[in-house]
């Protein structure tokens, strides 16, 4: 057998980050006036280069859920549940500024179009082995 590539190379799939039970949070804002860019700042342990799970606390109308449920599973949100009545859709990326600045933005929008409010967003990723 010879020289194996990149592209060769078997890999073993990821575990999905939303069926994790080691998620911290390592990034959050609730404050519409914060930037993205200030909360990631303000992170301690945010590792840039991991993926992490998105996820938007939206405040939707009961008979309008469905809905929004619906049309953000078009870009890969999942719903999660929440306290308090809350919707909470999560995605998982590789998390910057500017790609957490769009999608705040596009959960916004969702969520006024459908009589909602979209409360904030927090990032998760897997916390440090247990004992440590």
């Amino acid at each position: 057998m010879g020289v194996r590539t990149w592209w060769q190379r078997r890999r073993e799939p990821a575990v999905a980050l939303d069926t994790r039970s080691d998620l911290v949070v390592v990034a959050a804002s609730f404050d519409d006036a914060e930037a993205c860019s200030a909360a990631l700042d303000r992170a301690t342990t945010w590792n840039p280069g991991t993926p992490a799970l998105l996820r938007h606390h939206l405040r939707i109308p009961a008979d309008r859920t469905e809905e929004v449920v619906r049309i953000a599973a078009q870009d890969g949100y999942t719903p999660a549940t929440g306290d308090d009545g809350l919707l909470l859709l999560q995605r998982e990326q590789l998390l910057d500024a500017l790609h957490c600045s769009q999608e705040r933005s596009r959960m916004a929008g969702l969520a006024q179009r459908h009589d909602g409010t979209a409360l904030g967003w927090e990032a998760l990723q897997p916390g440090p082995p247990a004992g440590r």
